[in-house]
């Protein structure tokens, strides 16, 4: 096994890479030697750029295990190479450090795993360490993680701390002692420092590194050709545009790693204490934390430096950096297993499961609570780059690749013009050699018609409309920090919205209570602020159940329980440190009721007489708090009123959950069908319950209880009813989406049924359209996974039965096109556990739903990153709109993801909008569609600059002509360059419209635009050439030029080399070539310059509309106008008026054909009728369309034969599903079906269905 040349490693996860081993070869590193100087150090580069070749130029394939150097490749649809050095890590000449020490000490052979058992168990491990005597361990770093030789598994594997394989049980008896200063050291050694080193780059690496970028090499190559061909002007243009480019580009480049440097910095080096073995505490920096070190949380609060499970005390944490929410979070510490009334056995620890537990790095400890005499102590888990702000900023240096068909296009166009050169190259060389031209002029001539086919100023034109709409995003509160995604946002046609704060207000207010007495639930109250309910239970639940806390003597927290305390008009008083002090024990949090809600008998009498009604005060200490748990979906507290013997627990949560703890006989029976009708309404409903706990239990035992011996046998009290805004752009907003065929999914945390009713609140899902509820069990005894369907009722059928009347199913016919799935009017809504149900068990139904799914509610944050995967897994576009808070993942994910907080969690994400609100979303869309265009625009107007210029060359290169330098540079500079860089100023349009742009170069309207515009303006051209060499014939001036030039041909020897260059370029066909091609780059850059329904008029962009008539008055009067010293300084032939009217003529009708061509004919005809794709296969009939009925007749008729407009099938794999679809008679499942999944494995995913009688 061992022997074998590749495997791989972090296999089923994200960043999966297989890895080569190889040998370095010195033959083979001397041929490569020889190499790099026979070809001038081009080798040298192109293995520079090709990690691949590089490896397999150098080295001889070896074992993995006996390595050199790993060669890695991702297993993802990128497929990108790495290579990286092996190395020893030394062991020997460390203090009492050996192999075998080590080996008992850590686990897996070579600690890629911390050990639970430090002396004896791992001795068996021993036999597997295969370098035992080599003393020194083998490891390479890949993306700021260290991977080592592990021989337990044979693989090269990451060093993981105490975050897996770890119980709960061995956190407190094996680690909670802290390390030995020897074992520190140990470990010190092969986690390294404890530091999330982003290290700036200096100015020359980075320079360098830019340098050696292709596009810099080929200008570098472009130059040096000019400048042996004399064209220094041009020339030093090149090397002064490269130069701005690269000071421009260094500049942002080291920005960003300054700005991501300063954000990881905070806590890089601070001071902490951690406690030994021995009892002994040690102050020690930040940056020598090892996993297995129990760091002191001090009293003052402090950034964690590293991610640590919390084992004594109570933490009040500042998650913002992590969950983008600045609301203090409780954490409590570990529970112990061992000492726990109802213990948890060998329960694994994770830092995910257990994360109210967990101190996270970079959050921030406000508050500390403790025993008098205890430390608040916490066992550092993980280090450095494994930690969760270590992976967050590793995320952000190594992104991976954009994948967009745009980019890949445009090499795909390059190669292209590569091609297209390459011809000019051989026809450039056979010419001069039937002409008996010198050997250095040959070569010159051929490369330079190389640097003239592909044009190095592209990437600087292409790069102009991006930033131009990157300062436009600014301008509205919308900032990026990846430039490139503003082309691919033109193209989402799906956005995921987060529910609360995004598309409702952020916070709640209380709607109401609804009480439960005998079993029976009694009418809503709006007032809970009452005398009559100040005692009751109900109100207790309300005052305790919660994880307020004071900071700064202001009350915060989850703003749910801030709205709900606030509610009642309590008062909450934490213990001081001196009070603590007092006792031997944490003092409990007390709540109590402000005198004005309290009987006037309870505050009667006077002074004198309060000391002895202390007893009579209405006070309840919080005496343990489970803290709320996403996964449990609920939270508790053990409470005691002052004075009483025994002590409460309440529990809150959602309301299924708290009745399926509850007793069954205190559950009302029409408790389901009131939560309907409440989440119906859009309203967010949580459940109390309460119950008695037994005298035995003492506080100490309450302190180190389980949970699950608390939450059960409850009694239910009732629901509190909340209510969740919506915000009041968020109807407008949605509606635009849907005017311009964007789909609108909701993936919320929330109740699905209130996730439902706000969709059709806001318009997601509208008044006549139907909702499908797929609810999917999982295999339990024996039987295998199923879906169940339900069909909800619309708001507008009140209580009616859900059966489905004849229209309520959406009639499918087969149709011209896709359009017509506009009509369908299903939606899919599901929870989270049910989705993962359903990608587990039923892959085959996963597209289909993905294709009419609109709301998932209870989603997890991982959850909502597998279904943004999944609608791209369909094709989709999809853009993801969150309030920063658990949508990272998804965030991160999505093409296009907008933070609506400025919390560094939105670090994470592309876009962050300055202002809360969905409206950047469409003006995101607009902005991003607009720069789309102007980089088809601008790309389409660099290939045909590049092609008309190569024509224009090789035409006067058949007799032995060519531009001149000034020529080329008046051209260059100021027609091109002057004109890419305003025609990408065009403004987006000023709303959405329900037409999409291409997504690539290579599409019809796209190759026919560029295609005929080359046909018609080489047709010109040639005209213009061919022409020219009539009329010299003809012409009584041309015998003087004839005699002029043919002097200059015969006596070659008797010029120097400038006065025949001017003889070659100063012609008739030069400067009518030169001329036309003028008027030939504004022509299609006004051709190109389209506006609506993407961009504004290009009669808005002024300076655009200014640069092109200065340039043609220019260009028109030196024509029509000859100026000596401009003709002189543009080598110009004085030809005669009549044929400078010609070529007016020429011009004049070139300019009429190509626009004529790109706006009507492509724009009217060929785009809407031929290229269409934007309106198929969405699931929204669109309301308002340009009516092009006539238009569409007529085209048909003119077309259909010659353009075969038949049905094809659809690219995008979403719409190809939407067309089959329609033919499908058991789609969508009727309601009250199921469907369940097969037990074929050869027919894993798929699935039948079954009818429920």
């Amino acid at each position: 096994m061992d022997k074998e040349e590749r495997k791989t490693i972090n296999k089923g996860q994200e960043d999966e890479m297989e890895i080569h081993g190889y040998h370095l070869c010195r033959w083979k590193l001397a041929m490569v030697s020889v190499g790099v100087i026979c070809t001038g150090g081009f080798l040298l580069l192109l293995l520079y750029w090709m990690p691949e070749w590089r490896v397999k130029a150098t080295c001889i394939r070896a074992a993995v295990k006996d390595c050199e150097v790993v060669l890695l490749r991702t297993t993802d649809e990128f497929r990108t190479w790495f290579c990286a050095k092996v190395h020893f890590l030394p062991l020997g000449n460390q203090p009492n450090l050996n192999a075998k020490s080590l080996a008992n000490k850590v686990s897996n052979g070579h600690a890629v795993h911390l050990t639970e058992n430090l002396t004896e168990e791992n001795k068996c491990e021993l036999n597997k360490y295969s370098q035992t005597q080599s003393q020194q361990m083998r490891y390479f770093t890949h993306h700021s993680v260290r991977y080592f030789w592990n021989d337990a598994i044979h693989n090269f594997d990451f060093l993981k701390g105490l975050d897996e394989g770890v119980s709960c049980t061995s956190i407190y008896e094996k680690h909670s002692a802290g390390l030995t200063k020897g074992m520190h050291a140990y470990r010190k050694l092969l986690y390294g420092v404890n530091e999330i080193a982003v290290k700036v780059p200096s100015v020359f690496k980075l320079l360098i590194k830019e340098v050696l970028n292709p596009f810099y090499i080929f200008q570098l190559f472009s130059v040096i050709l000019w400048s042996i061909d004399e064209y220094y002007y041009y020339a030093l243009a090149i090397v002064i545009m490269s130069i701005v480019s690269i000071i421009s580009s260094l500049y942002s480049i080291r920005k960003q790693y300054v700005m991501l440097h300063d954000m990881v910095a905070t806590h890089s080096t601070v001071r902490v204490s951690v406690c030994r073995v021995n009892e002994e505490i040690e102050e020690i920096f930040s940056t020598d934390l090892v996993p297995g070190d129990v760091m002191i949380i001090p009293l003052n609060g402090t950034v964690m430096p590293c991610d640590a499970v919390l084992i004594n005390g109570t933490c009040i944490v500042n998650e913002s950096m992590l969950t983008g929410e600045s609301v203090p979070v409780t954490k409590t510490n570990l529970p112990n297993p061992s000492v726990d009334v109802k213990g948890i056995g060998e329960e694994l620890y994770s830092p995910e499961t257990h994360k109210r537990h967990t101190l996270f790095c970079g959050t921030t400890v406000i508050q500390t609570r403790f025993y008098t005499g205890e430390l608040v102590k916490a066992i550092v888990v993980r280090t450095g780059f494994s930690t969760s702000k270590g992976q967050l900023v590793r995320s952000i240096l190594y992104p991976k690749p954009t994948d967009f068909k745009l980019y890949r296009d445009a090499y795909l166009f390059l190669l292209c013009l590569v091609v297209v050169a390459g011809i000019g190259f051989i026809y450039t060389i056979i010419n001069s050699i039937l002409n008996k031209k010198e050997v250095q002029e040959i070569i010159i001539k051929s490369l330079d018609i190389i640097t003239i086919t592909v044009p190095p100023a592209l990437p600087a034109a292409m790069t102009a409309g991006i930033v131009y709409a990157q300062r436009r995003l600014k301008k509205v509160g919308i900032f990026c920090i990846s430039p490139q995604r503003i082309n691919i946002c033109g193209q989402l046609n799906l956005v995921c919205f987060d529910k609360t704060g995004t598309l409702t207000e952020d916070g709640l207010d209380l709607w109401g209570i609804q009480r439960v007495e005998n079993t029976r639930f009694l009418l809503p109250e709006d007032n809970v602020c009452s005398e009559m309910m100040v005692k009751s239970q109900f109100v207790a639940c309300m005052a305790t159940c919660h994880s307020l806390t004071k900071i700064e003597g202001v009350l915060s927290g989850d703003p749910l329980d801030l709205k709900m305390f606030e509610a009642i008009g309590w008062i909450l008083e934490e213990a001081t440190e001196e009070e603590t002090a007092l006792h031997n024990r944490i003092m409990p949090t007390v709540v109590r009721p402000s005198k004005q809600l309290l009987p006037e008998s309870t505050t009667a009498g006077n002074q004198e007489m309060e000391l002895f009604e202390l007893p009579a005060i209405y006070e309840i200490g919080i005496v343990r708090q489970f803290p709320f748990s996403s996964a449990l979906q609920r939270m508790s507290v053990v409470a005691r009123v002052l004075g009483d013997k025994k002590m409460d627990a309440y529990m809150k949560g959602a309301p299924e959950v708290i009745a399926s703890l509850c007793k069954p006989e205190t559950v009302p029976v029409d408790f389901e069908k009131v939560l309907e009708d409440y989440t119906k309404q859009g309203f967010r409903v949580i459940a109390l319950a309460h119950r008695k706990l037994e005298s035995k239990l003492t506080w100490h035992k309450v302190q180190h209880i389980n949970r699950d011996a608390i939450e059960n046998n409850m009694d239910f009290m009732g629901l509190i009813i909340m209510q969740n805004k919506l915000k009041q752009e968020t109807p407008a907003v949605l509606e635009d989406l849907h005017k311009a065929n964007i789909r609108t999914v909701m993936v919320t945390g929330d109740n699905m049924l209130t996730a439902v009713s706000v969709a059709r609140d806001c318009g997601m899902i509208l008044p006549q359209d139907k909702v499908i509820i797929a609810e999917a069990l999982p295999p339990k005894d024996g039987k295998v996974a199923k879906i169940n369907w339900h069909y909800t009722d619309s708001l507008t059928q009140g209580n009616e039965s859900s059966a489905i009347d004849s229209e309520a199913i959406p009639i499918k016919l087969a149709h011209d096109s896709l359009e017509d799935l506009q009509l369908t009017r299903y939606h899919f809504a599901m929870n989270g556990k049910s989705f993962s149900i359903i990608l587990e068990h039923f892959q085959d139904l996963v597209p289909k739903l993905m294709l009419h799914g609109t709301v998932f509610a209870r989603m997890a944050p991982d959850q909502k990153t597998q279904l943004v995967e999944a609608l791209q897994n369909v094709d989709y576009f999809v853009g993801m709109c969150g309030d920063g808070a658990n949508d990272c993942g998804a965030l991160k994910r999505a093409h296009g993801g907008i933070s609506l907080s400025e919390l560094e969690a939105s670090v994470a994400s592309p876009f962050t909008s300055k202002t809360p609100s969905i409206s950047c979303v469409p003006n995101l869309i607009r902005e991003g569609r607009a720069a789309l265009m102007t980089s088809f625009c601008v790309f389409k107007f660099m290939a045909l600059y590049s092609i008309i210029q190569y024509f224009s060359v090789t035409l006067l290169y058949s007799i032995l002509s060519n531009l001149g330098d000034f020529q080329f540079l008046f051209i260059d500079l100021a027609i091109i360059l002057v004109v890419v860089f305003t025609m990408s100023l065009n403004p987006a349009w000023k709303e959405l419209v329900a037409q999409r742009p291409p997504s690539g170069l290579i599409s019809g309207a796209l190759l026919f635009s560029v295609l005929s515009q080359i046909i018609i303006c080489v047709g010109f051209q040639s005209l213009g050439f061919f022409w020219v060499k009539q009329y010299k014939v003809c012409d009584p001036y041309s015998d003087v030029c004839n005699i002029t030039r043919s002097a200059c041909w015969n006596s070659s020897h008797l010029y120097n080399g400038t006065e025949l260059d001017t003889c070659k370029i100063q012609n008739y066909e030069n400067t009518t070539v030169f001329f036309i091609s003028s008027f030939q780059y504004l022509t299609v850059a006004i051709a190109f310059s389209k506006g609506k329904p993407f961009r504004q008029p290009c009669y808005k962009n002024y300076f655009f509309v200014i640069s092109v008539i200065i340039l043609y008055v220019f260009i028109l009067f030196i024509m029509l106008h000859p100026v000596a010293s401009v003709d002189q300084v543009l080598e110009i032939m004085f030809v005669p008026y009549q044929w400078r009217i010609y070529m007016l003529i020429i011009v004049l009708i070139n300019a009429f054909v190509s626009i004529t061509v790109e706006s009507f004919f492509l724009d009217t005809v060929l785009w809407k009728l031929v290229f269409n794709r934007d309106k198929q296969g969405e699931c929204r009939s669109t309301t308002t369309q340009p009516p092009q009925e006539s238009v569409d007749r007529w085209g048909k008729c003119c077309l259909s034969w010659a353009l075969s407009c038949r049905k094809k099938t659809p690219k995008a794999k979403y719409m190809y599903l939407a067309q089959e679809l329609l033919f499908d008679p058991e789609w969508p499942p009727k309601p009250q079906t199921t469907t369940e999944a097969k037990t074929v494995v050869k027919e894993n995913g798929s699935c039948q269905i079954s009818t429920i009688t």
